[in-house]
């Protein structure tokens, strides 16, 4: 039966234009673009992002080639280093101060604006004011006050602090017995830096006071310069004037290294405990990671504890009077300050030690990588029979 209505292709045929080979063919129309749709005139942008992405991506190769040979010329000049051989530790003293010299002088700004805020707490209000302020009245290079008597002092610092670590660590290891040592790690994390600091303490002592009266001073103490500052305190204080803050050193670093030291290795074992597989199946890159995350959280801890003891020093350094007893200095310190005052520039130095504890593991066991040298931390497995702490 022959339909009443027209077919769809007849009034196709019957309303659009002629095409020379008889019916046109349909014609797909892009849809009107909506605001949810990405625009196409942004697709040169991301080609330009994902360009830039796999240049950084070819330049990060090539560091670490040029990385892996470097550290290849170096391991062939040293020769194999034998763990815990003179090799070995020197290894580690010369990571110590590059990773502790260069870290702190990163970060004199920041230690400047602590210094004055614990000798004059109304002095700034906050950090960007008081860099303000000093570069105003002392131009851009005296918000790096210090910084000369802070390289030359954490570099020798540093040098001790890591190379006597790892000798006292294997030194109180082999008095303790393989056993004991492992079932006993955190005391002999604590004993080793304990040591370590004490020794280091000494060689930092004149460039600290050299440093905080450099900060705490303006114009700054004997122009900022590190051993006309030595010479002028020998010259009217003698020798032990260089030292008349080593009490309140030691008091605020030892405790400093013992937290920082113990509580890193503890948090890297928890770490690679927690991730699976094993410490030797991760790249250098993630090894080294783990070891800033691992230094960063055991920053945190050291700027708490030691942070009074930190006050104290930058005061006796600062307001000290010659002659003056050690003991009746702190009271008469103390006195003026109070409790509260001991915390003062606590979140500056929180911030700031993070930080800085952070990078200088993450240097050092760069450095250690370098050298052929496995990074620190995550305690080796227990010796045949010995029963895992907490079994």
């Amino acid at each position: 039966m022959p339909l009443l209505f027209p077919t769809q292709g007849t009034l196709s045929d019957a309303f659009t234009p002629q095409a020379p080979f008889g019916r046109a063919s349909h014609v797909s129309i892009a849809p009107e673009q909506t605001k949810y749709q990405a625009r196409s005139d942004l697709y040169p942008a991301r080609s330009a992002v994902d360009d830039a992405k796999i240049k950084a991506s070819q330049l990060g190769n090539e560091a670490i080639k040029e990385f892996d040979k470097a550290s290849q010329k170096a391991q062939a000049t040293t020769g194999h280093i034998e763990p815990h051989s003179a090799k070995y530790y020197a290894a580690c003293t010369f990571g110590g101060l590059m990773a502790c010299g260069l870290t702190h002088t990163a970060v004199t700004p920041l230690d400047l604006v602590k210094c004055r805020r614990q000798v004059d707490s109304k002095m700034y209000k906050g950090n960007f004011e008081a860099w303000r302020k000093i570069s105003r009245a002392e131009g851009f290079r005296g918000v790096y006050t210090g910084w000369s008597p802070t390289f030359f002092g954490y570099s020798a610092q540093g040098a001790f602090k890591y190379g006597e670590y790892e000798f006292f660590k294997k030194f109180y290891s082999d008095l303790a017995g393989e056993e004991t040592a492992y079932k006993y790690k955190t005391s002999l994390y604590l004993a080793a830096s304990a040591s370590a600091e004490f020794i280091a303490d000494i060689a930092l002592c004149p460039f600290e006071a050299v440093k905080v009266r450099s900060q705490t001073s303006i114009p700054p103490f004997a122009g900022g310069k590190t051993f006309g500052g030595i010479t002028q305190i020998t010259g009217a204080e003698g020798v032990a004037g260089l030292y008349k803050g080593l009490y309140p050193l030691w008091g605020r670093q030892i405790p400093y290294t013992m937290m920082k030291f113990a509580s890193f290795e503890t948090i890297v074992e928890m770490i690679y405990n927690y991730l699976p597989g094993r410490k030797s199946d991760y790249s250098k890159a993630a090894q080294t990671g783990v070891s800033f995350t691992g230094g960063y959280l055991a920053g945190i801890l050291c700027a708490i504890v030691s942070h009074p003891a930190d006050v104290m020093v930058s005061k006796l350094n600062a307001n000290r009077k010659p002659g003056e007893a050690f003991g009746g200095a702190m009271g008469r310190i103390y006195k003026e300050i109070g409790f509260a005052g001991l915390w003062n520039g606590l979140p500056v130095r929180i911030v700031m030690i993070g930080t800085l504890t952070g990078l200088q593991w993450m240097i050092y066991d760069y450095f250690k990588i370098f050298m052929g040298l496995p990074t620190t931390g995550g305690a080796a497995p227990p010796p045949s029979g010995a029963t895992p702490p907490g079994h």
